[in-house]
């Protein structure tokens, strides 16, 4: 582990914050990474998994960002929160998978998971769970809105710190959020329910 002098300004937290976990994650205490993988895994792998769309995938890629997270932790230089720290490894990991996936020739198998947008009034009703419509919707938004959705709503992250995860300013995070908002809205609508209710 490396040492960094930023990582002296936690000290005054108590031995359980993720600040004084990862100061002694840098020193090399493998139980304070257990701590940190325990509270942060679960979140980080349902970020992930919205990312993606692929539940193995997003097991990996969990496991990825934890195993950078042991091996960098000593140049955490606290600017973020250490959860907004690890998202950001985290995002990065998966997009970089999605990069690689988009250059994957398609096969029948991934072929066949790909929803049909044609249901029918028939199928749609049978589907009346708002919880699974709504993350329907999600699904059909564009990577960077649904990552801004997801950050926000699901993970409680404000527009400062999504702008410091995604890399973009505070302006485009409130963009990509209002035509998001407005993109699921009209998803609604068109299955019949009212966006607003």
């Amino acid at each position: 582990m490396q040492e960094c002098p930023a990582l002296s300004k936690f000290s005054e937290h108590d031995d359980n914050s993720d600040e004084q976990l990862v100061q002694r994650v840098a020193a090399g205490d493998r139980v304070a990474m257990q701590r940190l993988y325990t509270r942060h895994h679960v979140r980080v792998y349902r970020f992930v998994l919205r990312i993606v769309n692929d539940a193995a995938t997003a097991e990996d890629l969990t496991s990825d960002a934890f195993l950078d997270v042991w091996k960098n932790t000593g140049c955490f230089e606290g600017r973020s929160q250490v959860s907004t720290w690890i998202f950001s490894i985290a995002r990065y990991k998966a997009l970089a998978t999605l990069r690689r996936r988009a250059n994957d020739p398609l096969d029948d198998e991934i072929a066949g998971k790909i929803p049909d947008s044609g249901d029918n009034p028939e199928v749609i009703v049978q589907r009346q769970n708002e919880s699974a419509v709504l993350r329907q919707c999600l699904t059909q938004l564009s990577p960077a809105h649904r990552e801004v959705i997801d950050l926000v709503y699901y993970h409680e992250k404000s527009v400062a710190e999504v702008a410091e995860i995604t890399g973009v300013p505070p302006n485009t995070v409130k963009t990509r959020m209002f035509h998001a908002r407005k993109r699921i809205a009209d998803l609604l609508d068109a299955r019949g329910f009212d966006a607003a209710a």
